[in-house]
This record gives structure tokens, C-alpha cells and sequence, in this order.
């Protein structure tokens, strides 16, 4: 059994609303084992015999969407894929504020032109790293809250679906999905 993480993007944070325990439900419903979630903003752990994480994510779109209507988008990491982002981050030391350093997770790697083509906002002091399907962020002068170095401003510029979660979050995550 491989442990997984859910991020379900844009939930409870706008307009879409979703309890935790119909998200736990839900997941538990499609057959996936010791489903916890974390905090109110669609993140959920769970256990799994099925090895891909597109079938995974999927599923659970399929089920929030026939169930409660919504829809979602799911992007779905592996513990061994968190663990690396927990472990990767290149501002990892700049640790002292976890609202100002984020990750953005990408639903698919986007096109190398894409990449080179994405700048921060002008007046905006924002460090950023691409690493496959992550973002990391760093956000000097302020949070995240202030800025308009955000998700749809990644979705808009690289061309695929963007979640972020904080770093308190993401180390939360990775303890939960370790093996």
C-alpha cells in the first residue's frame, strides 16, 4: 500500500464549500484505506493499492462531482513525492515566516517555454523555483495574501492547474503520507 496525498484546489477558500468528513467519506467510499484529512482547505491522506496517482486524482473529481456536485480539481502526490518537496526546497532556511514560502503544485510539468517566460509581477518581491511539478515560492516583502504571484496567475502563465499550499502545510503533508 502507497500513502498519497489529495490537494483539492480552491476549496473552502471562495465559493466552494466542502466538509472534511464528506471528503473523508468520499475517499473512503472508493476503496482507499486510513483517509485523514488536513485542516479545512481540501487536503487529504490516505493509504492505496492502486499505483497511479492520474487514475487517483480522477476518481476523486469523478466522485465529488456525482456525489456533491463539484467540481474540483485534484492533484494527488505520493509520500515518496512529498517527501522529496519537503526535502527540496530551495528556500527551505528562509523558514522563519511559513505565509511568505509556499509551493504551488502543478497538475503536469509545464513546457520549458513557459518557464523561462514566467516573471513575478512588476513591484513585486518574490523569489521562485521550477522543479518539474512544483513551484516554490518565496514572498520577501509580504505573504501570499498580498500578491499577485498566485494561483491563477501561475495556471495563466504556465498553462496547467496550480494548487499552493503553505510550508506548514506541505511538512505537515509529507509526516502524513511518510511511509
Amino acid at each position: 500500500m502507497t500513502r498519497y496525498v489529495a490537494l483539492l484546489r480552491g476549496v473552502n477558500v471562495g465559493t466552494t464549500r466542502l466538509a472534511m468528513a464528506d471528503l473523508r467519506r468520499i475517499v473512503a467510499d472508493l476503496g482507499h484505506e486510513d483517509v485523514r484529512t488536513y485542516l479545512q482547505s481540501g487536503n487529504v491522506a490516505f493509504g492505496s493499492t492502486v499505483r497511479d496517482a492520474e487514475k487517483l486524482a480522477a476518481g476523486i473529481e469523478r466522485a465529488l462531482a456525482d456525489e456533491l456536485a463539484l467540481t474540483v480539481p485534484v492533484l494527488v502526490r505520493s509520500g515518496r513525492e512529498l517527501a522529496a518537496v519537503a526535502s527540496g526546497n530551495p528556500y527551505a532556511d528562509r523558514d522563519d515566516d511559513p505565509t511568505r514560502l509556499l509551493v504551488a503544485f502543478l497538475a503536469t510539468p509545464p513546457k520549458k517555454s513557459m518557464v523561462d517566460a514566467l516573471a513575478v509581477p512588476g513591484g513585486e518581491n518574490v523569489s521562485f523555483t521550477v522543479t518539474g511539478r512544483e513551484v516554490f515560492l518565496h514572498f520577501v516583502d509580504g505573504g501570499y495574501g498580498r500578491s499577485k504571484f498566485t494561483n491563477a496567475y501561475l495556471e495563466k502563465k504556465l498553462g496547467v492547474v496550480s494548487t499552493s499550499r503553505n510550508w506548514k502545510s506541505v511538512r505537515a503533508l509529507a509526516e502524513m503520507t511518510a511511509a
